[in-house]
């Protein structure tokens, strides 16, 4: 259907009058709301929607003139974002914010109580989600044409009650009151098919060299269901640029059978809405058992497949032919979790378009880049080749070949070097084979980056040194970055005014020009007013959780912070052993230099055992110090419940020293490093991860370093490293494991951490015993150093001024240069 008269009419106004009426009309118009009626929800969704209807005309703009120009798009593709909540940063980015305050302020509304409404949207869990929301913003800033594809969850990976100090699991209803952002696309959908059977076909004629002649594969008998497209738009700073973040909602080919419900099978009748619909229910559902893992890679599959069918639809839509598709398309592959796009793409060229298989797999080589993010090699992603057989026959069929021609080749190349052609495999070999996803992404993709100068180098040197021989000049580095736009203009305001007033408004597009603080590195009075905002977030911050948790913090005192997904290489345990450290310390009679509050903020996966052992003894250290009389006047401890993008917002702006304390050679990268430093705090840290390249840029002087470095812990690995030795041989850490073991911090159950701490006296696979002694000494000099605020504030300040390569704007610059092969 056609309209016949341009559309929209005319862009909505940006001023204050023009956004308030929007607010009153969709309050009236879309919530059916007056003003004696509307609740807080009904007036977040109106505010949302006017700032959305605002992004509307510029999305529509910006997709009409991305397609006219017909720019290489990048679609970049992940099981996990993790945007914030949407409404304030759609105002910042169109510049509109404060028109926006000062127009609700009119008709009573506080724009602050409105942007605390609204929910976090439940798509990710982590650094990885967050990260490919720092990218997409970052891609919309610099004006490149990108597509972000992921999964809509109807829930998020959970909701984290802390109880009696454990971890409870509830549902992530992000979606309980629906959303003002995003568009529901019924009409844009695929099938996705599932099980069946592969059958070969013979085509009689035709030329040979267009597949004329040869054999066919059909896949017949699946399963099928929809994927529905819901869109959420991207908006770039300032610039009237919009891209899109699809989600894929799974939905039945037929949602209801009238006929089984007519017969009184009530319950059959909506089965096959049930069997697709968990598809898209929850994010990272519980995978320890076979149907946990048999839904996690029906997700996988599912949305790879709806995206690279949506990506080629609309390439051929523009452009008629899939010839020069590599050169107007690229996929950025968000870890292994869609590796799968690689045998989905030579499926649809070899089945669908009836591609010959060398120009099949020189096309998707040439379209696939492949991002890195794990180190731990437990944590590189296989899938049995059964459970493969079974829900994607033909993709394993295609992964089998892939793997024979490249054994072919590796032969060749080494001939009788078996262990080498077995690293190198994609399928592994023996009686219970697994597809090893890392391998198949390497081998598909013309590009391989990890995200930091180390991470890179160990990949090469120690996790893939085979395949980066073979493959020479595929591996490279793109170092992570977070987006400076949520990360300090949005999440600390009084600091962006500061900068802003001191530097000029360009350092939020352009991070660099922060280098310019350094001029004020010596003025008392600029570090005067730098020490007083990072006090104020302190009592800001202990507002929320006294009125949000019911829990008083102490603000006059350093706010020692770790906040990320709980696990044992990040060393959650070796912050705990320390603040064990401090408590017992206080007990002997000893005065602390400096009061110290401790945050902790993460979540464990529901299965990880280990994870929520260690959040349990971290709210039991928690509840044993802050009853303390004596010690809470020096120490107090709070495991912060259900971590998120709008928490860690209130957190970072409010810390002072940033724990990135991983064991050296474990962390990829990290992101949170990075969110600290921008916003002042300073970091002890190991040389792991992006931390080393933090310490080159803000200098030795300003950063906290402690622990073994990565070769060393190889080598302490090699040679044997006794973790009883060390326990036996350091007093310090020997009074604090006999603590927790005697059952000072469970009285009620002496031996209830037994299971945590007992079995590192053997087998301390992290190194915390080893570095215990070094960080107690590292904190040591935090404390001596936060005793004199200028010294400390002359190096938050420097830390700030120093971030300028941490921008996620410049890594996706190096992605566009390195990688994407678009101009900027």
């Amino acid at each position: 259907m056609k309209v016949s008269t341009q559309v929209p009419a005319a862009p909505l106004g940006l001023d204050r009058a023009a956004f308030r009426d929007s607010v009153i009309q969709h309050l009236a118009h879309t919530r059916v709301r007056d003003q004696y009626r509307a609740s807080a929800i009904d007036v977040m969704h109106a505010v949302g929607r006017a700032a959305h209807d605002r992004l509307a005309d510029r999305w529509l703009e910006c997709s009409k003139q991305q397609w006219d120009a017909g720019k290489k798009r990048v679609y970049y593709l992940s099981m996990e974002y993790l945007p914030g909540r949407l409404l304030r940063d759609g105002l910042a980015n169109l510049g509109m914010l404060e028109e926006a305050r000062a127009g609700l302020v009119e008709i009573g509304i506080d724009l602050d109580e409105v942007l605390e409404v609204e929910p976090d949207p439940g798509l990710g869990n982590g650094g990885l989600g967050r990260l490919a929301s720092c990218f997409l913003d970052s891609m919309a800033t610099l004006g490149i044409a990108g597509t972000g594809y992921g999964i809509r969850y109807d829930y998020g990976i959970f909701r984290q009650a802390i109880t009696k100090g454990e971890q409870h699991e509830e549902p992530d209803s992000w979606l309980e009151h629906g959303t003002p952002f995003g568009i529901r696309r019924t009409e844009t959908h695929y099938r996705v098919k599932f099980g069946g059977r592969v059958q070969p076909r013979a085509e009689k004629s035709g030329d040979k060299s267009e597949g004329g002649g040869r054999t066919f594969y059909e896949w017949v008998d699946t399963q099928d269901v929809i994927a529905e497209a819901h869109d959420i738009a991207v908006p770039g700073y300032r610039n009237d640029v919009v891209n899109t973040l699809r989600l894929w909602w799974a939905r039945p080919v037929v949602a209801f059978d009238l006929a089984r419900f007519n017969a009184g099978d009530h319950q059959g009748s909506v089965t096959q809405r049930n069997i697709a619909e968990h598809i898209t229910r929850v994010l990272y559902p519980n995978d320890s058992g076979p149907t946990g893992k048999e839904l996690r890679l029906r997700q996988e599959y599912f949305f790879v497949s709806a995206s690279l069918q949506d990506a080629i639809q609309r390439h051929i839509a523009r452009w008629g032919t899939l010839d020069d598709f590599s050169d107007r398309n690229v996929f950025q592959l968000n870890d292994t979790h869609p590796a799968l796009a690689v045998a989905e793409m030579m499926r649809i060229l070899l089945d669908e378009h009836r591609f010959t298989w060398e120009r099949s797999w020189s096309l998707t080589k040439r379209s696939f880049a492949y991002t890195n993010h794990t180190l731990l090699p437990e944590a590189l992603e296989v899938w049995p080749v059964h459970m493969l057989d079974k829900l994607l026959p033909r993709q394993l069929d295609i992964i089998r070949e892939i793997d024979r021609r490249l054994g072919i080749e590796t032969a060749a190349l080494y001939p009788g070097d078996d262990e080498r052609q077995a690293k190198m495999a994609i399928v592994e070999r023996g009686p219970q084979p697994n597809v090893r996803m890392a391998n198949l992404s390497i081998a598909g993709s013309f590009s391989v980056n990890g995200v930091s100068a180390l991470h890179s180098q160990l990949l090469r040197e120690r996790m893939f040194p085979e395949l980066d021989a073979f493959f020479p000049g595929r591996f490279r580095n793109e170092t992570n970055g977070v987006t400076p736009r949520r990360w300090i203009e949005q999440c600390n305001p009084a600091l962006a005014s500061l900068l802003t007033e001191t530097v000029g408004p360009g350092w939020v597009t352009n991070l660099a020009v922060l280098r310019g603080l350094e001029a004020h590195a010596d003025d008392a009075a600029f570090l005067e007013r730098l020490w007083k905002i990072k006090q104020e977030n302190k009592r800001k911050l202990v507002h929320h959780l006294a009125r949000e948790v019911g829990v008083a913090l102490p603000a006059e005192r350093l706010f020692d912070v770790q906040i990320k997904r709980i696990h044992e290489y990040k060393r959650q345990l070796l912050n705990v052993l320390h603040v064990v450290h401090r408590y017992l310390r206080i007990k002997a009679g000893e005065t602390p230099r400096v009061p110290r509050t401790v945050l902790f903020g993460g979540k464990a996966a529901s299965a990880y055992e280990k994870a929520k052992r260690i959040i349990h003894l971290a709210g039991s250290v928690a509840s044993v110090v802050n009853d303390d009389v004596e010690a809470r006047a020096h120490l107090a401890v709070m495991f912060v419940p259900n971590y998120r993008v709008s928490l860690a917002e209130k957190l970072i702006p409010a810390a002072d020293l940033s724990e990135q304390i991983s064991t050296s050679g474990y962390e990829a990268s990290g992101t949170g490093n990075m969110k600290f430093s921008m916003n002042g705090a300073l970091t002890i840290g190991t040389l792991d991860g992006a931390n080393v390249e933090i310490r080159e840029a803000v200098g030795a002087e300003n950063f906290f370093l402690f622990g073994l470095t990565a070769e060393e812990v190889l080598a302490k690995s090699a040679s044997g490293y006794a973790p009883r030795d060390v326990y036996t041989s350091s007093p310090a850490l020997k009074a604090v494991i006999d603590a927790i073991l005697s059952g000072v911090f469970s009285p009620d159950e002496p031996g209830r951490f037994r299971p945590l701490i007992e079995p590192l006296l053997e087998h301390d696979r992290y190194f915390v015993f080893e570095d215990f002694d070094a960080y107690v000494a590292s904190q040591d000099q935090v404390d001596a150093l936060y005793a004199t605020p200028a010294k400390w504030t002359r190096m938050a300040l420097l830390n700030i001024a120093r971030m300028g390569r941490f921008s996620s704007d410049e890594t996706i610059r190096g992605y566009a240069r390195d990688i994407w092969g678009v101009p900027l």
